[in-house]
């Protein structure tokens, strides 16, 4: 009912006269709990709101007396609000740090790549939402701030930059497809920057859901909750291996529980650990007082799952699932599409406040290796619309999950020093061998070998023994070719697999290669495959002889080869004849490939255009050398291009 004007009237006068202080009467239609005004910059933007805010810093010990190796300890907070007509969606932000940070925690957030905290930072760093990942517009919440935005307080370290200078990042940005944002303002200790819909950005055309769509990517995971109850539920986990390059060999998956979750029990794959312990003395033994942890497998915040081996894919206890037990391999589908998924189950425990069957929140920092593989850096868990299963039981019906998260995983690019398999170069016109970069896959520090040190040229019988009985052959060798030799001499390589890519002949019409797989570690390498790229001369491959080999039109200038069947094994490393004299022997697998120069004319050999520019093995992209091998050297022969030639010399070898 409204109340009449003149009664208001009369009450405000009479509170004005028996309050100590002035009393401020409003009227029926003002808000009382209105939020306070918003910045100028944030009323008038039309998309999404970002600001950056430095609080504090002290110095942290040790007390440096070096201004720019000094630490300090800061706090800042980010904002993300969205002050747009769309609801935002999975939404992630990059941080332009530029001060050696190191961040230390990032409440509300996670590092997108996957990182644990403390990450180094130092170069930038992507955030995403946790456990509010989507923001709602004011429009659909009726302004209700706790749904339209995210704070996120964080505390990390800096280096340098003594005061009163403020260590602020060089920019902020949404990274959110579909949206455009101008260089932040920066106003002393804070930034913002106002991010807007690009008009000229076109999605893709998909049906509407009620989640975020599923996303491509190099590996994808789907975490399906199958069944829930209040105090624990069943998921799924499904790997696809989506790169037609891409591979994992016995595969170890690591994640990170967030709210005290534990897991019972699993099938199709276990967990390296089975420790009740932390269950036990921890959060899950003073809630669940009764329980029996005896039978749990894994109590830790970041277990590491494994797949089980084969011989358990029938067993009804801990196997018997559709693409469970390959023993941690994750085939690409260029090989073979039944091998390129693999499925595992596990029965989680939840904690308060979680306990009632809608509460699900799926593990975060997902991590994912294997034993000579690329390496995959994953986002967040993005949730999605259920999956859809086909009735197990074979009836014409389909089962939806009660709900989904997507894990993508992508392929980074090794780093210096960091790969996993590297390549010689060597050419018919020069009797030295280009070997592999010192230090490919990594060096210990060392006083007896140089880092930098460029390798020594090789003699091409000096590429069948192992690094440690090389060296007198390279001296020797520098020594007839009156090349330098350094002191220290290089490190070595440090690779497990080596390749040589050897330019065998060139005539009038085309030309060919041969191609050496070494594996100098004890692994057999089951169904191995490799791929090259190549620039300029891909147009005229015609045929590899020994393997299966094929171009892959879905990736740039990429050939693609396997071994025969039968021949599908990479051996490992083997003693030599005499072990006591002679040097052990890699596994070894070879052949020649051809190619014609009628697709392409003017092509120059030496000059780079018959040597790969990318080399990979099992997935993982390996280190190149530095130079080539120059043309003026001993030369041989042009040979004629028989066929039988090349599979005779794949027979005994190398030339």
């Amino acid at each position: 009912m409204k109340i009449p004007w003149n009664i208001v009237l009369f009450s405000c006068v009479l509170l004005f006269y028996i309050s100590p202080k002035v009393q401020v009467c409003r009227g029926q239609d003002e808000d009382i709990d209105a939020p306070p005004p918003l910045p100028l910059e944030e009323e008038e933007c039309n998309g999404i709101f970002l600001s950056y805010t430095f609080i504090s810093r002290q110095k942290a010990f040790p007390r440096l007396k070096n201004a720019s190796a000094q630490a300090w300890a800061f706090k800042s907070t980010a904002t993300v609000m969205n002050t747009g007509l769309d609801e935002l969606k999975a939404w992630k932000i990059f941080i332009g740090f530029q001060h050696e940070e190191i961040l230390v925690s990032a409440d509300g957030a996670v590092i997108a790549d996957g990182d644990d905290f403390p990450a180094a930072v130092g170069n930038g760093t992507y955030l995403s939402g946790y456990p509010q990942a989507d923001l709602k517009t004011s429009v659909e919440t009726a302004s209700d701030l706790n749904q339209m935005q995210v704070q996120i307080p964080m505390t990390g370290t800096q280096f340098g930059l003594k005061p009163p200078a403020v260590p602020m990042p060089r920019t902020i940005r949404l990274e959110n497809d579909g949206y455009k944002c101008p260089n932040p303002t920066r106003r002393g200790s804070s930034m913002h920057v106002c991010c807007a819909k690009d008009p000229k950005y076109k999605a893709r055309e998909e049906k509407s859901t009620k989640f975020s769509p599923r996303r491509n990517g190099d590996l994808s995971f789907s975490y399906d909750v199958l069944q829930a109850s209040d105090s624990n539920y069943l998921a799924q986990v499904t790997i696809d291996n989506k790169n037609p390059i891409g591979r994992l060999d016995h595969w170890n998956l690591t994640w990170e529980w967030m709210r005290g979750e534990f897991i019972y029990n699993m099938r199709g794959a276990f967990t390296r650990k089975k420790d009740s312990s932390e269950c036990i003395y921890g959060e899950a033994g003073q809630y669940y007082k009764t329980f029996d942890f005896s039978a749990v497998m894994n109590c830790e915040k970041r277990p590491v799952i494994v797949d089980l081996p084969a011989d358990r894919a029938k067993d009804e206890k801990v196997g018997n699932l559709p693409y469970c037990c390959r023993n941690g391999s994750l085939l690409p589908s260029t090989m073979d599409v039944s091998r390129s998924r693999s499925v595992f189950q596990l029965q989680v425990y939840k904690l308060p406040p979680d306990l009632n069957r809608t509460a699900l929140f799926p593990p975060q920092n997902w991590e994912v290796d294997g034993v000579l593989n690329p390496h995959y850096k994953c986002g967040p868990p993005i949730r999605v619309d259920p999956t859809e299963f086909p009735e197990p039981s074979g009836l014409q019906s389909t089962v939806i999950a009660v709900a989904s998260w997507q894990v993508v995983c992508n392929i980074t690019r090794p780093r210096a020093k960091h790969s996993r398999c590297c390549v010689s170069f060597s050419a018919f016109y020069n009797d030295s061998v280009v070997p592999c970069n010192t230090c490919a896959c990594g060096c210990e520090e060392s006083d007896t070998c140089s880092a930098d040190a460029n390798p020594l040229l090789l003699p091409s019988e000096a590429l069948l023994v192992p690094f440690d009985n090389r060296t007198a052959r390279a001296k020797a060798w520098a020594k007839v070719k009156h090349y330098p030799v350094p002191d220290p001499l290089p490190c070595p390589d440090n690779c497990r697999v080596s390749i040589n890519w050897h330019i065998y002949t060139d005539y009038r019409t085309g030309w060919t290669a041969r191609i050496s797989i070494f594996n100098w570690d004890d692994v057999i390498f089951e169904d191995w495959f490799g791929a090259i790229v190549m620039e300029k001369t891909y147009p005229g491959y015609e045929n590899v002889y020994s393997f299966n080999g094929t171009k892959l039109p879905q990736l740039n200038n990429t050939i693609f080869f396997e071994g025969l069947p039968g021949l599908n094994y990479l051996m490992g490393e083997t003693n030599g004849t005499n072990p006591k004299r002679d040097p052990r022997v890699p596994g070894k697998q070879q052949s020649i490939i051809s190619f014609t120069k009628k697709q392409t004319p003017g092509i120059n050999l030496a000059r780079g255009d018959g040597f790969p520019s990318r080399v990979f093995f099992n997935g993982e992209e390996c280190s190149l050398p530095a130079q080539l091998p120059l043309r003026g050297g001993q030369s041989r022969t042009h040979v004629s291009f028989l066929p039988v030639v090349f599979l005779t010399v794949v027979i005994w070898g190398l030339h």
